[in-house]
């Protein structure tokens, strides 16, 4: 046995590091909808998520010189840097926080399972790429989900839930367009430094955000004990390890394989919402979950439909040398 042919050597290493990192985005963020849900009955939305990416960011800058991690940047990855932690995080992960305040966690994270379905729509749109047959049932049966999923009575006739999933549906946009920029974007070379720019940006994003909305500032030592272990975990789970992970996969594996954590959060997320927070199940979310699951895994299983041949191939040899 020769060891000189690298990318065998590399695989092991590879392999564990992918089945780690879906891991992180499968369980840890199926459990960030609960944790938000909790500390949100308390904090202002934006300055919740503020105050979690800006120090998770800083977090993750002082480990990356623990680590001797370079964090030099050109003005060209720090502007991709900031756009990216914009859709992602202060538009796509503050608004969803907001939207908690008026639906249930397990809802939004149904809602939310969507993602693939935009994200497909979203290539037909802007890269003219052809929806194959399979993923034409997948869309239609993701359709009938949501449309099942959003027409509940119990839902509809709360007040702000309309306002609520509106808003979810803006964060799903901004999240499939960020995961398709993400795709040909220069980025810093090292996956947790990046994150750590993505996240300290939206951060002082959402701080802003904060301000302009005349939300309350509080101190932490006056949360309550659910919100400030809430917070702990929000910040090292949901977001440096969780989200870094994330960065990790999308530049590693392909788009749509990244977007089946929506088949498994909002599983998580309807499982603890419902054990924790005590909140309803409904025999009809329980059908449009597994319509809309379906759908999605109808539009995954077409491996072909989201290559994008241009950044496969040599982009992928080029990364691991």
């Amino acid at each position: 046995m020769h060891h000189t042919n690298n990318p065998i050597s590399l695989k092991p290493k590879n392999t564990l590091l992918v089945i780690l990192a879906f891991f992180s985005i499968y369980v840890i963020w199926g459990s960030t909808y609960m944790l938000n849900k909790v500390a949100v009955a308390e904090l202002a939305p934006f300055f919740l998520a503020s105050i979690r990416f800006t120090t998770a960011g800083l977090l993750i800058f002082i480990i990356s010189i623990a680590m001797g991690k370079s964090l030099a940047v050109t003005k060209r990855q720090l502007l991709n840097s900031f756009i990216v932690g914009v859709l992602f995080l202060s538009f796509g992960n503050g608004v969803i926080v907001w939207a908690l305040k008026y639906v249930d966690s397990g809802f939004a994270a149904l809602e939310i399972s969507a993602q693939p379905l935009v994200v497909l729509l979203m290539m037909r749109l802007l890269q003219g790429k052809p929806i194959k047959l399979m993923s034409l049932v997948g869309v239609a049966l993701g359709i009938v989900g949501i449309v099942l999923l959003v027409t509940q009575k119990e839902i509809v006739t709360k007040e702000g839930s309309i306002m609520g999933m509106l808003m979810i549906f803006a964060c799903m946009l901004s999240w499939a367009y960020g995961s398709l920029f993400v795709g040909k974007a220069d980025f810093p070379k090292n996956f947790f430094v990046n994150t750590g720019y993505q996240m300290f940006t939206a951060g002082l994003t959402l701080a802003m955000a904060s301000l302009v909305f005349g939300e309350q500032w509080i101190s932490p030592t006056e949360w309550g004990e659910p919100v400030q272990i809430s917070m702990v975990l929000l910040i090292i789970f949901g977001s440096i390890v969780a989200f870094t992970s994330f960065n990790y996969l999308l530049k590693t594996v392909s788009p749509d394989k990244v977007a089946t954590s929506t088949y498994v959060n909002p599983i998580i997320a309807l499982i603890l919402g419902w054990y924790i927070l005590d909140e309803q199940i409904t025999l009809q979310s329980i059908i449009a979950a597994a319509v809309l699951l379906t759908g999605v895994y109808f539009i995954n299983t077409n491996r072909t439909t989201f290559s994008i041949p241009r950044f496969s191939g040599k982009a992928q040899q080029m990364k691991k040398k």
